[in-house]
Formats: C-alpha cells, structure tokens, sequence
C-alpha cells in the first residue's frame, strides 16, 4: 500500500486510455494535480480506418487521433502513462489501491473508469475479420463514407428494427432477420414506408467485401453491414468497486450521475462503459466531463 506522498500515489488514476480516457487525464493535468493513466492498449475503435463525426479530427485514422492526445497529454510534467492492465482494485484509508498485471501497485484519491467495453459479434462465418471495414456498428460513424450504397443490416431482434429503420438516410437498407425475429403488422409497414427490404432467411455466411451468402445458396451484395451486437465490460474493476453495474438494450454499463460520478464515492466514469458513450465525440466529451468533475471533487470533497 502507498501513501498519500508516494512517487506511485496519485490525485486520480485514469484506467484506461483511449478518447474518453485521455480527454478526462487533460483536465486533471491542467488543474496541476498529479494524474496516471493505466492503459491496457485495446481501442474499441482500434479495427476501423478512420474516425468521424469528431470536429477537427473528421476522417483521420483512430490510431493517429489517440497518438497525438497522449503525446499532448505527456507533454504536461504532471501527467504519467503506464501500459498495463489492473486486475484489483478496493478502496482504502488514503482513497483506493490498484495492482496491475505487471504485479506494480499504484494508489490514488480518485478513480476514472475508462476501460472501455468489449463487442461481442454474432457467430457468423466471415462477419469478425470483416469488423470495422465493412462491418460496422454505428451509421454515424461509417454510414456517410458508403456512398449511399447498398446497406444490409444484420439481426434477429427488436433492436435491429429500430437500426434498419434508421438506415436509410444513409442508403437503400435491407432488413437480413435470420430467421430470428418476425416484424409485426405495424413494424412491416413503417418499413415498407422507409422502403426497406426485408429478407427472412438464415444466413450462412459472409463473403467478399460485404456480400451476404443465404442457406439456400443466394447470395446479396452490399456495400457495408450493419450490425446491433452485444457489449460487455473489458474489466471487472467497477464491479471490484461496488460501482452499480445496469442492464442496457445492448449489454452492461456502469450507472453515473449528471457528473459521471458513479454509485461509489470518488469513482468517476466515461467512455463506452456509460450509457452517454459509443462514438468518439460522446466519449471525449464525457471524459472531459468526468477529469473536471473528479477534480472540482478533489477541492471540494
């Protein structure tokens, strides 16, 4: 255990350090408080090309954006980045206690949760070495670069109806069910109203840039699916914490207030973990949210 004075004791520890991590460590670093961030170095956004729908960054490869944030990051004296994972985390006297893989132990006042959420894609042949290059989950992210092109979007479920009523704005949508949900009267003709297709049979797999093989051997080519897959937490550090965990259309996210301060005091949260994430600009927003919140928390607490 560290104290309070100790070279590996911090105001707040940031884990995790992509976009919403990165946004809520600047805060911290320009209040002059000391600041770490633990960073496992698995993006979400990490398969994709390119990142949109970010102002001033529209465009530019993931990969670039999240390199320049920690370059400027690092370049206040105060700010330190470690590549690591934490596996422990718990609450003590001086505020909490992280062990990390590597086996280094780091203490801080506060906690920023930016740990970010795993997709789990649908079992489908072709689908997971096409993710975020053909494959994608947000149309506002990669819905504007398919050219008004063919889009199918893939589901067997109520959230999927609301993905491919959607979808249209950005090009001619097919409804694939797989077999696994059954739109209902009402559901049938608010698509035939937006003019999506919708095909009822299993699919087999998922071949070439975006072409779709059915069970019966047809084959239906697009120009980018999209799909409503599963999350789950990349970390089981908040449930450590006793941080409330709730059940989402899509998976689990950690409850935060108006602050992102979530149910145990002094741990705040950002990014996709959060109800307020899933694209870039929401998590480098409410990350910047999050680092000025735990700072005003330092003085004020």
């Amino acid at each position: 255990m560290h104290s309070d004075t100790s070279p590996s004791f911090f105001d707040v520890v940031v884990i995790g350090g992509s976009h919403a991590g990165q946004s809520a460590a600047l805060q911290i670093a320009r209040a002059r408080r000391r600041v770490l961030v633990i960073d496992a170095g698995a993006r979400r956004n990490r398969f994709a090309a390119q990142s949109h729908g970010v102002i001033g960054q529209d465009g530019r490869s993931p990969d670039a954006i999240a390199a320049d944030g920690k370059a400027q990051l690092l370049a206040y004296p105060n700010a330190q980045w470690r590549a690591d994972a934490v596996v422990r985390a718990q609450r003590t006297d001086a505020g909490f206690a992280l062990r990390c893989a590597s086996g280094q132990d780091y203490g801080a006042r506060q906690l920023v949760l930016a740990f970010g959420v795993v997709d789990e894609l649908p079992e489908l042949e072709g689908l997971s070495e096409r993710w975020g290059l053909s494959v994608f989950h947000c149309p506002y992210c990669h819905g504007y670069e398919l050219d008004r092109g063919r889009i199918g979007v893939l589901g067997g479920d109520a959230l999927s109806y609301l993905s491919a009523m959607l979808m249209p704005e950005w090009g001619p949508t097919v409804f694939l069910t797989d077999g696994g949900f059954e739109p209902d009267e009402e559901q049938r003709e608010a698509l035939a109203r937006r003019g999506v297709e919708i095909v009822r049979e299993r699919i087999a797999r998922v071949v070439d840039r975006a072409t779709v093989e059915l069970a019966d051997g047809r084959r239906l080519e697009f120009d980018g699916l999209f799909t409503m897959n599963r999350i789950r937490l990349s970390s089981p550090v908040a449930e450590q914490l006793g941080c409330a965990i709730e059940e989402g259309p899509l998976g689990p996210y950690v409850r935060t207030d108006d602050a992102m301060e979530t149910s145990t005091p002094g741990v705040f949260a950002c990014g996709d973990i959060t109800h307020r994430g899933g694209t870039v600009a929401l998590a480098i927003g409410n990350g910047a949210l999050a680092g000025i919140a735990a700072h005003r928390k330092l003085v004020f607490a």
